[in-house]
């Protein structure tokens, strides 16, 4: 594919992270492209993000991806499939924030779509790109601490409908399809499957303290995986407003306990019989030397991991990585999770 034209729909807080880091990509001359159009339905929040790319403010959405070459969505949940259906009918590779969608059918059909359109498709699972969960991969695939037994993981931020994040939406059911668990720790789920591979059943519980009508701010599950390992997930949206993101992650293997809690950059703590070892986990070099103003640095950089990702595919004509397929999986578990909160924490098997 010759440089891409880029689109961006949705220009709220998420797309401001991948907006930078594109651009940083784009002019460090890690990829080639260029964004030619934007939407939002705040027409001032298009505008300032077209006067940054000399781009074009479209106001229909479905326009804009049938106009271009590559899109990326980061708008709400409850819009994402008609994006993506509209994008792949069009032959627009797709770039597509999470989670899928606000229902498990809803997801499917998605990556359905993509699959028999043949269109390049990569979904923000953004914890794909830590160098810290990365290597703890690395670590239970080559085996040298035995098998992972257990896992503890943790996940909280503040509501996430004030603050940094500036938008009301993640508080309204119909749009977001849930709350902490879908929302958040998708993410979660995500790296739990690429940990320990395939989850058998789950048992859950949610709960409502903020009163929002069907998002849940408190959801705890346990998850039974083939290979006979075990995690627990806390996820939880509080109020404690200097307390943006944080999630705190334990893997107990046989002859190891490994933990890491930046879920980036780590470092990992790895405990044996030999005493405490500590690891660092950089990201890429190159990601230090982008064109991006200091304090956007360390936000930013997960972004133009994935962002070079998913240009360096549409260039070389190999598939996208993670794909929408990938996003399912996860949605499948956290279908799971809902279900079984909703009869009492009964163990279910996946759908």
């Amino acid at each position: 594919m010759i440089a891409p034209r880029i689109g961006i729909v949705g220009c709220g807080f998420i797309a401001n992270l991948h907006s930078r880091a594109l651009r940083g990509v784009l002019q460090a001359g890690h990829a080639d492209g260029s964004v030619v159009a934007v939407c939002d339905v705040d027409r001032a929040r298009a505008e300032a993000f077209a006067r940054v790319w000399s781009a074009d403010v479209v106001a229909d959405p479905f326009e804009l991806v049938r106009g271009v070459d590559a899109v990326w969505i980061c708008t709400p949940t409850s819009s994402h499939r008609a994006l993506v259906e509209e994008a792949a009918g069009a032959g627009t590779a797709i770039f597509c924030e999470k989670p899928l969608a606000t229902a498990l059918a809803d997801a499917e059909a998605m990556a359905a779509a993509v699959a028999a359109a043949g269109v390049p498709n990569q979904v923000g699972l953004v914890l794909r790109t830590s160098p810290a969960y990365g290597a703890i991969a690395d670590l239970l695939a080559s085996g040298a601490y035995g098998a992972p037994m257990a896992v503890v993981f943790r996940d909280d931020q503040y509501f996430p409908n004030q603050g940094q994040y500036g938008s009301a939406w993640r508080a309204d059911v119909s749009v977001a399809g849930g709350g902490t668990l879908i929302e958040h720790s998708i993410h979660d789920l995500d790296v739990l499957r690429m940990l320990l591979g395939e989850v058998t059943t789950v048992s859950a519980a949610t709960a409502n303290h903020a009163g929002h009508v069907g998002v849940e701010d408190v959801a705890v599950a346990t998850l039974r995986f083939a290979s006979g390992a075990t995690a627990s997930l806390s996820s939880v949206w509080h109020q404690v407003l200097s307390r943006p993101s944080t999630r705190y992650l334990e893997v107990f293997c046989e002859k190891a306990v490994v933990a890491c809690g930046n879920e980036y950059t780590g470092p990992l703590t790895i405990t044996t019989d030999a005493g405490l070892e500590e690891r660092a986990c950089p990201q890429p070099a190159w990601v230090g030397e982008l064109p991006v103003a200091d304090p956007w640095r360390t936000a930013v950089g997960p972004y133009a991991v994935q962002a070079r990702a998913f240009l360096d595919a549409l260039a070389s004509g190999a598939p996208a990585f993670p794909g929408l397929d990938v996003a399912v999986e996860a949605h499948r578990v956290a279908d799971a999770v809902y279900r079984s909160a909703a009869a009492g924490g009964a163990p279910l098997p996946l759908a």
